[in-house]
């Protein structure tokens, strides 16, 4: 048993009969009463988010996980293919468990979580961000960089990113895979 003082990003607890994850938390200390943590839970087994507070000292039950380098391999429906880097044992996956499966490119490296007491995967963390190959764009215009508009672009994966205006097709360009958003052009 853990109390709310082991919170932090990325533990798994056993929470209303499922699974979460906690994505995020904040300890709050108010100047009249006691306590408390506001947390954002994510079921591993909806993919549902949800907020909650537990008071301070409040007892939770987390998960023992193990941290486990996959790579991905290939997508198939709602099914992702991965292969352990170490024993090249694969596993299958469905899309809901992964964050931002539209960004997944063959050959990318992930951490899984596997639970110890089921041997189950949990969560998938995908690298902080990715570096894709703009396929379609509509062409940019020269100066058109001096304001905050936007285009959507077409990536390898098939993915439709926003990207300012000056980046055209066969671009390389960087994007945070928790959001989802351009960071920015790669040169190579």
């Amino acid at each position: 048993m853990a109390s709310t003082s082991d919170i932090r990003n990325g533990l798994c607890i056993k929470y209303n009969h499922d699974i979460y994850k906690i994505i995020e938390f904040l300890h709050v200390k108010p100047g009249k009463g006691p306590a408390f943590v506001r947390t954002k839970l994510k079921s591993l087994t909806s993919g549902k988010v949800l907020d909650n507070t537990f008071s301070a000292g409040h007892k939770i039950e987390d998960v023992r996980v193990e941290t486990h380098t996959y790579q991905f391999l290939y997508a198939e429906g709602d099914d992702f293919h991965f292969m352990n880097t170490e024993s090249f044992e694969q596993i299958t996956l469905q899309k809901n468990i992964l964050d931002n499966p539209d960004l997944l490119k063959e050959g990318t490296n992930v951490m899984v979580q596997v639970n110890t007491e089921t041997d189950l995967p949990l969560s998938v963390d995908m690298p902080a961000s990715i570096i894709l190959e703009v396929m379609y764009a509509e062409p940019g215009i020269k100066g058109n960089t001096a304001t905050n508009a936007t285009k959507s672009a077409t990536v390898e994966t098939g993915a439709t990113v926003n990207v300012p205006l000056f980046i055209n097709e066969g671009d390389k360009i960087k994007i945070d895979t928790a959001s989802g958003n351009y960071m920015e052009r790669v040169k190579e």
